[in-house]
């Protein structure tokens, strides 16, 4: 297993990416709760209240603990500096070492901040970690061609469109094509 540079922690001008911690309950909570209605097919509607107890809370930093531990699946929350609020995530999933050393970029920021280049900015830093911390080699995105803002991140941190994949991705019940862009270190 490659070693990893720790912390797993990174500043921006204005933004924290970090994984989540115990203290961020109450934050993680509202931030799930207070999305407004989603504005595309891609975006994340607010989680049920049943959804965002301490317990389901806990659960979920054990497991992105352990998935941390695995060397899979780095989940980081995206906190804005000057008030601390959550308002997104940012993953770098399905990683595969050996001759491959190749991750999945993941970003989301809750609808109430988009357009304000929050995912350009955390999805640099994000790349940062893949490249400096984790050591991997190459970083893909994998986005629906109508999604022209995630596409317009991509382009933004550095990825280049490498290709179509058809039918990749099993969303809303149905197969869709999917974007390949990667970038290497």
């Amino acid at each position: 297993m490659k070693s990893i540079i720790l912390p797993l922690y990174k500043e921006t001008k204005r933004l924290i990416i970090r994984p989540l911690e115990s203290f961020d309950y109450e934050n993680w909570a509202q931030a799930y709760s207070n999305m407004h209605p989603p504005q595309n097919e891609w975006d994340e509607t607010a989680w049920d209240d049943s959804e965002l107890t301490k317990q389901k809370f806990k659960e979920h930093l054990k497991f992105e603990k352990q998935n941390r531990l695995k060397d899979h699946f780095y989940d980081f929350g995206i906190f804005r500096k000057d008030d601390g609020v959550l308002i997104g995530t940012v993953k770098l999933m399905d990683i595969s070492r050996g001759i491959f050393q190749n991750a999945y970029l993941g970003y989301r920021i809750f609808n109430p901040y988009w357009g304000n280049g929050y995912a350009q900015e955390a999805c640099k830093a994000a790349m940062q970690i893949a490249f400096k911390n984790l050591d991997l080699h190459r970083v893909e995105a994998g986005i629906a061609p109508k999604n022209k803002k995630s596409i317009k991140t991509a382009l933004a941190i550095g990825l280049k469109k490498e290709g179509l994949s058809k039918k990749r991705l099993k969303v809303n019940n149905r197969w869709q094509d999917i974007e390949i862009y990667a970038k290497t270190k």
